[in-house]
């Protein structure tokens, strides 16, 4: 933070530290003097001050702005030295219904205000009837979520769907595959009421069925409907998403849905996938986090490149069209993961690399 804050008062640059709250707090406390220090010097209109025993020329453009969600896993409390050296500014919650009313209509929806109503609805009694997971999510980011699912569906089958069947299809594609076992029938009921009288027409996957099916007698499982449609969700999640999560209880299938799919999705041949799935497998928790990430040498000023910068170096090389996914195995918090925004304690992270 020192080298930012020293970048800062030299250049004039204005800077925003996005989820400052996540620094420990020992360190917020030296952040404060740092800061404090940049500060002082700008209301005396010096033309050089002294910063952690470097002198330096100071540009008074130079600001630093600030923002947290107080409340979340893994945040800090802001220590009252650092408080007082910011001027706050609080948001208001936005308005989920008219956010996706725009939305809608600036896809081409022509039923934008009736369907941002319902898909805000159904949120709302999910939240308030299913029952409480730490992977439960209904907020800005589920509802932007089903309207980009919403959008992309509409551009394959506005000719064939109707707008509410399209909408009902996003609301179910996104939310149904993290509901736990008892919560889908409630989740089914309240989009049934909302959506009186609308079917979403069974997506035809081709032969990835049969493939998957094959795949499973070939490894000695049982390709049950359950273990079947599970594995069809995650390959609808990854096919949308450049990360994503699995979760469950141990031995709940997890390792053998993703495996399933690798295999079977390798073995399409002639249709629209790749010829291949890499999966490159980490426990984040096995290595210190210098060595995941990479460490920076405060005396030589070398990079040391980390496990995961190796891994992605030998992913980008791949050439083949081949897909290559990054697959976190084990317990990640929100220090460790290399996603922490997602803000979950999870069993799995599987992170599917763009080609």
């Amino acid at each position: 933070m020192g080298k930012f804050f020293k970048g800062l008062a030299q250049s004039g640059s204005w800077s925003c530290f996005d989820e400052f709250n996540r620094i420990i707090l020992e360190v917020l406390s030296v952040i404060a003097q740092q800061i404090l220090t940049l500060q002082n010097a700008k209301r005396a209109r010096v033309k050089t001050f002294e910063f952690e025993g470097t002198n330096l020329t100071l540009n008074p453009d130079a600001n630093v702005f600030i923002t947290m969600n107080p409340g979340y896993a893994g945040r800090q409390e802001l220590p009252d030295n650092l408080k007082a050296l910011f001027r706050p500014c609080a948001m208001m919650v936005p308005d989920y219904a008219l956010i996706a009313e725009v939305m809608l209509f600036a896809k081409g929806f022509l039923k934008g205000t009736d369907l941002a109503r319902k898909l805000t609805q159904v949120l709302r009694l999910s939240s308030e009837l299913l029952s409480s997971q730490k992977h439960y999510d209904y907020g800005m980011r589920a509802v932007f979520s089903i309207l980009v699912r919403a959008g992309n569906l509409r551009l394959e089958l506005g000719e064939v769907w109707t707008e509410p069947i399209i909408v009902l299809s996003a609301i179910t594609d996104v939310n149904l595959p993290k509901f736990t076992s008892n919560d889908i029938p409630l989740f089914r009921g309240i989009v049934s009421d909302l959506f009186p009288g609308v079917e979403v027409p069974t997506a035809d996957y081709g032969a990835l069925i049969p493939t998957i099916k094959e795949v499973c007698v070939e490894n000695h499982l049982q390709p049950t409907d359950n273990f079947v449609s599970s594995t069809i969700q995650l390959f609808e999640t990854v096919q949308v998403r450049h990360g994503l999560m699995v979760v469950g209880q141990s031995f709940s299938g997890k390792t053998s849905i993703f495996r399933t799919l690798q295999e079977a999705m390798g073995r399409m041949e002639g249709e629209d996938f790749p010829p291949k799935v890499n999966i490159h497998t980490i426990n984040p928790k096995s290595v210190a986090s210098t060595q995941l990430y990479g460490s920076f040498d405060p005396n030589t000023h070398e990079w040391t490149n980390g496990v995961l910068a190796v891994i992605y170096r030998d992913a980008s090389k791949d050439l083949s069209g081949a897909s290559n996914w990054l697959l976190f195995d084990g317990p990640v918090d929100t220090l460790v993961s290399a996603f922490s925004f997602m803000d979950l304690l999870l069993n799995f992270f599987l992170f599917r690399l763009p080609l």
